[in-house]
């Protein structure tokens, strides 16, 4: 049975930084790809940050440089640290778990790629 338990949100103001957590069960990192989506009110959940079972990540262009994903295999859980927040930022932040190994960025952070969410946790900006 496959759970994903997001922590870690919360109101910061601009230019502040939050860690967000997933805590992942019934999944094993070696099969897996793991990313955080973000969903702003009245627009599509989109694709945020990505790492496959080798390490590799991958990022949304929005979040280049200021956001960083990381997993402890030891510990079951996958993090997204993000710092040099801003107001766009604002969203519900959902991790997400998918079967498969990408064969790009674009597929690491498709919707579509992905078969097990968490409920969010939110995440506001000002």
């Amino acid at each position: 049975h496959v759970q994903l338990v997001e922590s870690g949100g919360g109101s910061v103001q601009a230019g502040g930084s939050l860690r967000l957590s997933c805590a992942v069960s019934g999944i094993s990192y070696s099969n897996y790809c793991m990313a955080w989506f973000r969903q702003a009110p009245g627009k599509e959940r989109e694709g945020v940050a990505a790492i496959d079972s080798d390490g590799t990540t991958s990022y949304a262009d929005s979040v280049k440089g200021r956001f960083t994903i990381s997993q402890d295999n030891a510990k079951n859980t996958l993090y997204l640290q993000m710092n040099s927040l801003k107001p766009e930022d604002t969203a519900m932040y959902y991790c997400a778990a998918g079967w498969f190994v990408p064969r790009g960025a674009d597929q690491a952070l498709a919707l579509s790629s992905y078969n097990y969410w968490g409920q969010g946790t939110q995440v506001t900006v000002s």
